[in-house]
């Protein structure tokens, strides 16, 4: 089944890819869902898709490099932030006021990591800045789901109402979603030249390519990880007045370089990076970026031949095409929460599935992308959303529950993680999953402090 899935991921993009032998024993994860499917799958796309562009210059007669997915290391990596330790010591990952709430009519969660968004949730509800957990349980209590959800999005936050499958699939923005692609590849312009990155020394199958990786929280930054361990050249743009969830950057940020720059007064900064870079990946609010003139258009504007990716909660078209999400709030609103708690009350998957997946997607449609830019010359955009991947996920079809098990996600793995010292003190993580004979992935350097070096590219322009 999941070696259909990545050749079917292949024909869909275009590109040809080289057969990938699945290994391992998939473990038993307390979910109906078939995760440990999906990781293998997008696990097993991106590195296909790297090892076709790592040899794309050889001779077709010359027997291609063996390529392996073990669907326990894929599982490993899905639950990376959740095995990421900083001195021996778990991160945290949700703020007090995140999470699931009763409400008169259902369950909704509320998203608060960050500040602007627990405050938009505190104005939806009528509650002082000051509101602990509490107040906010008993201001759920009065009203439904639904009017929460609508109440908190008017004041710019994220909220999600628990929907049964049922009820998700008769959505508008379901319907809107069923219709695109799991990975939408598409060429922006109709000629352009095919340039191939500067090589480098080393041999590894990314060296020369740049890629911009202009996202937060797990899916973007997790596309762009897995890139730099194949040797890519990374630069994560941040801006220090913009909110973080601190444990995520850092266990994201391997391999990368790390710069800030602020575009309400900097835009020439990102565009003078964009002229030079080969892969550009963000995973803001759809049309937030375009409003500066970094849309697809703008981008390719600025660097013909560009591959830009573009990661959203809920697609960039149809009535939710402009909504903010994140993992959780989708698993709410598409019947995965639902399901998974019998209906009664949510349950969420055994981790961010969801932003794991359409990150190693992601990473496909970069490389993609940049195969067919190699083919054909031109600047190409790959569409994600993890309410797509959401709908992919549910037909995948489902384990039997009997035969799940549970206990606490990453036992047992203690074998796929590694230790490095860095700037934040003893860091241990998940090894990046999947390999490619004589190529095997592996991360050049710790995670830099945010914004520790300047706004520029490291090597040497071609």
């Amino acid at each position: 089944m999941t070696e259909k899935l990545i050749e079917s991921l292949g024909e869909e993009a275009g590109v040809d890819l080289p057969d990938v032998r699945i290994t391992g024993v998939e473990p038993r994860l307390p979910s109906v869902f078939r995760v440990a499917t999906a990781a293998a799958a997008s696990v097993g796309a991106v590195t296909a898709a790297v090892a076709r562009y790592g040899t794309r210059h050889e001779a077709p007669e010359r027997t291609p490099p063996e390529v392996s997915v073990d669907v326990r290391h894929a599982v490993a990596a899905f639950m990376s932030e959740r095995c990421f330790r900083i001195d021996g010591e778990k991160v945290g990952l949700w703020a007090p006021l995140s999470g699931d709430y009763r409400t008169s009519g259902g369950w909704v969660r509320l998203h608060c990591n960050f500040d602007h968004h627990r405050e938009a949730v505190l104005r939806a509800l009528g509650l002082s800045p000051d509101a602990d957990r509490d107040a906010v349980s008993r201001a759920c209590e009065s009203r439904t789901s639904v009017e929460i959800e609508d109440a908190v999005i008017r004041e710019g936050g994220c909220a999600a109402a628990m929907r049964s499958r049922k009820e998700w699939l008769a959505h508008p923005q379901a319907e809107t979603v069923a219709g695109t692609p799991l990975v939408a590849l598409s060429r922006l312009d109709s000629a352009g030249p095919s340039p191939v990155g500067t090589a480098r020394a080393g041999g590894r199958p990314l060296d020369g390519v740049r890629v911009l990786d202009l996202s937060r929280v797990i899916a973007g930054p997790v596309a762009a990880r897995i890139l730099a361990a194949y040797g890519a050249e990374v630069l994560r743009v941040g801006a220090a007045h913009l909110p973080e969830v601190p444990g995520l950057v850092v266990e994201t940020a391997f391999g990368k370089r790390s710069c800030h720059i602020d575009l309400r007064a900097e835009a020439d900064t990102l565009r003078e990076l964009v002229r030079q870079a080969d892969v550009v990946i963000q995973a803001y609010r759809p049309g937030s970026l375009a409003e500066r003139g970094f849309g697809p258009e703008g981008l390719a504007g600025l660097r013909p031949g560009v591959v830009c990716v573009e990661l959203s909660a809920y697609g960039s078209r149809g009535p939710w095409g402009r909504r903010r999400g994140f993992d959780s709030l989708v698993q709410m609103v598409s019947g995965i929460a639902h399901e998974g708690g019998d209906g009664t009350r949510p349950s969420s998957l055994p981790c961010q599935a969801l932003d794991h997946a359409t990150g190693y997607l992601a990473a496909f449609g970069a490389v993609a992308g940049l195969l067919r830019r190699g083919d054909e010359g031109g600047s190409w955009r790959v569409e994600l959303s993890l309410a797509r991947t959401a709908r992919w996920l549910d037909g995948l079809g489902r384990t039997d529950r009997a035969e799940s098990a549970g206990g606490e996600p990453g036992l047992g793995m203690g074998d796929l993680l590694e230790s490095v010292d860095s700037a934040f003190g003893r860091l241990t993580y998940v090894r990046p999953p999947g390999r490619i004979d004589g190529a095997e992935p592996y991360w050049a350097s710790p995670p830099p402090r945010p914004g520790e070096h300047p706004a520029e590219w490291a090597t040497a322009t071609g």
